[in-house]
């Protein structure tokens, strides 16, 4: 009889041959920059996540750096929207005075840019629209002129989200012909159509006005489709690429890690964290305890970046417990 209970009869033992180990340096948390003064505006459903005007961002930025996790990836909401997004690519756009804030403050700090036009839109979808459909093509240059836009404000990283066939590419070439060659980019590059994104339309304001997503977001039953997307991204020189969401698509970090060398990100997304945030405000689970049993599951599936709005907290509890 194999007993396997001898290597878990206690605490070290099990800690000795621990297959898994969540670093605070694993984590990247997600940050809303809105336009404004003295603005830090609670988002009613994602718990202890606000939006930060500039001159109250040094409250978050302060703990992200005291943190021991990796960085942040940004997210701003302007003030004007319209149809082909102006703002994005706005050198004095709120992303971009945020990032140059971040970086006169924190040098230091990993600032990971998020490339989309659907915070940007007055329509609220990731690229541009005609006759209610979203054009890929036309799309390209607009999401090339905010990736350089945001490495000019000092990006250390850009990370497209839109979904758009070949953005990979436009984006390279317009950040190496800005002389851009060393800023990597994380492709969002198995982005799913999901439920699980409606609290972060709430924080980004940035839910579609009409129709959905579908169109160009991956369809949420497709597994080999995912491996394509990802494999298109690399063939078009993404450095990093992304699956989204996290819990529900292990399967599909698994199956990159095992066919993939390059670091691969999961993006433990707004609905993972409400839930666990309203179960533990009920009572019904241990938040630390799930929230840490999540995390290691996406880094057992083979992710080396895990982005989530729990970073913060999980580095405070992996203090604690060492």
């Amino acid at each position: 009889m194999n007993r396997f209970r001898r290597m878990r009869a206690n605490n070290q033992l099990r800690n000795l041959v621990r297959e898994t180990h969540l670093n605070k340096s694993d984590f990247i948390y997600p940050l809303f920059v809105v336009e404004g003064k003295n603005k830090k505006n609670p988002v009613e459903s994602m718990p202890d996540v606000f939006q930060y005007s500039i001159d109250r961002i040094d409250e978050i930025l302060k703990e992200i750096d005291s943190s021991g996790i990796s960085g942040l990836l940004i997210f701003g909401i302007p003030e004007h929207k319209d149809e082909q997004a102006s703002e994005a690519y706005n050198c004095n756009g709120i992303t971009q005075k945020a990032i140059r804030y971040i970086k006169k403050k924190y040098p230091d700090m990993l600032v990971i840019a998020d490339v989309c036009l659907c915070e940007y839109t007055s329509h609220g979808h990731c690229g541009v629209v005609k006759n209610d459909k979203v054009l890929n093509d036309e799309t390209l240059p607009l999401l090339s002129a905010m990736a350089v836009s945001l490495a000019q404000a000092g990006a250390d990283i850009i990370a497209p989200s839109d979904m758009m066939d070949g953005r990979v590419n436009a984006i390279r070439q317009a950040l190496d012909e800005s002389e851009f060659y060393d800023i990597p980019i994380l492709s969002y590059s198995a982005k799913f159509a999901s439920a699980y994104y409606s609290p972060f339309r709430d924080a980004a304001e940035s839910a579609p006005s009409f129709g959905d997503r579908k169109t160009y977001q991956m369809d949420y039953a497709n597994g080999r489709e995912a491996l394509r997307e990802i494999a298109d991204d690399i063939e078009e020189n993404a450095d990093m690429v992304m699956v989204k969401p996290a819990l529900a698509y292990l399967d599909i970090i698994k199956a990159a890690r095992d066919r993939y060398d390059l670091p691969i990100a999961a993006y433990n997304v707004s609905g993972e964290y409400s839930m666990v945030k309203a179960g533990a405000k009920l009572g019904w689970i241990d938040e630390k305890k799930i929230v840490m049993e999540n995390l290691t599951g996406i880094k057992r599936a083979g992710a080396d970046i895990i982005i989530t709005y729990h970073a913060l907290d999980a580095a405070k509890w992996l203090e604690e417990d060492i």
